[in-house]
């Protein structure tokens, strides 16, 4: 068992344990080895002791934190995953297929309209014709063709055409090209016909000389 030394109070020179704090006689504090202190140095001190005991925790905690983020901005892991290779495994295992671009679709194109008919008229459009007579030879007679639809009229190819009744016979008529459609000069007594074609569509009139 240990011998606790006892020591001198400074203020009564009275001896005590040393395991005590304060004169158990006077009630002086000790600092030392019979040294003492009023309360208010007393607490000067431990003010004093208090400030630097923080500022060493401070600094040390500065220094540790410090040292911390150097060292885990500096070391990396060995086994961090490296994502490219997993993201690469991944497209093997899950291709993505691109999607073939639809081309726009192309616009159908309009067709023409088609002639609905075509009629053969005495110009400048007086009446329709189906059957006429010329009274002499030598006489004339301006014809036109009427292409329906109108909108048609000046875009249509229209053709004129004579059909004698007998390649035989002496030709009845004759026409040439005018203005908006043809003139008929009568040549020898006889019957003949004449046929228009717009498009698909014809017409024909019997053209008599008497």
């Amino acid at each position: 068992m240990a011998i606790v030394n006892e020591i001198k109070c400074a203020r009564c020179d009275r001896k005590y344990s040393g395991v005590r704090s304060r004169c158990p006689y006077c009630g002086a504090r000790r600092i030392g080895r019979g040294k003492y202190s009023e309360d208010s140095d007393n607490a000067k001190g431990k003010m004093l002791i208090s400030v630097i005991i923080m500022a060493v925790f401070t600094v040390a905690a500065g220094v540790l934190l410090f040292t911390t983020d150097v060292d885990a901005g500096s070391q990396i892991p060995e086994d961090t995953p490296d994502l490219s290779s997993l993201e690469d495994d991944i497209n093997t295992l899950f291709p993505v297929e691109t999607p073939t671009p639809t081309p726009p679709p192309e616009p159908s194109p309009v067709a023409p309209p088609a002639v609905q008919s075509v009629e053969i008229w005495v110009a400048p459009r007086s009446h329709r014709v189906e059957d006429f007579t010329l009274s002499r030879v030598g006489d004339t007679i301006d014809l036109t063709a009427i292409v329906d639809p109108v909108s048609m009229q000046d875009s249509v190819d229209i053709e004129w055409e004579i059909r004698k009744v007998n390649e035989e016979h002496e030709d009845v008529f004759e026409f040439a090209h005018v203005p908006g459609g043809i003139k008929i000069l009568a040549l020898s007594r006889g019957a003949a016909k004449l046929v228009v074609t717009a498009g698909d569509k014809t017409a024909e009139t019997w053209v008599r000389v008497n």
